[in-house]
């Protein structure tokens, strides 16, 4: 990231899983989902995407991710997560973000809070 961190700085990212995803993760975990459903833990590794690439990018350290889970989100459709910086702590190298997931329709699937550890973003709290 070469640009300093900001209050209201965004990113978002879409993506559409299919029942395959859906299989892959179970295999991995070894437990039952829903067949009809995207399973939330695909859901929150769409706000881990956005938190280590783009805001604040690579080196972010993920601290703690407080997730609401509001509606299904159904296999095929596309979804759409967003951060947004809520709270800057740069003595601490803190950000607290909002975390919120939609459907193609705009039904809200999930929404949260997250905080990270920004320490060794480079530039992120510079002046």
């Amino acid at each position: 990231m070469s640009t300093a961190l900001t209050l209201g700085q965004t990113a978002r990212v879409e993506r559409c899983f299919s029942a395959s995803d859906a299989a892959d993760l179970q295999r991995l975990t070894g437990g039952t989902l829903d067949a009809d459903c995207v399973p939330e833990a695909l859901i929150n590794g769409l706000f881990s995407q956005l938190l280590g690439v783009d805001l604040p990018g690579r080196g972010t350290n993920y601290l703690k991710q407080e997730t609401r889970f509001l509606a299904p989100a159904p296999l095929g459709q596309r979804l759409t997560a967003s951060v947004e910086i809520t709270r800057l702590r740069p003595e601490k190298h803190l950000v607290d973000l909002a975390t919120r997931c939609v459907s193609a329709d705009g039904t809200e699937i999930a929404t949260g809070r997250a905080l990270v550890l920004a320490k060794d973003v480079a530039g992120a709290f510079d002046p």
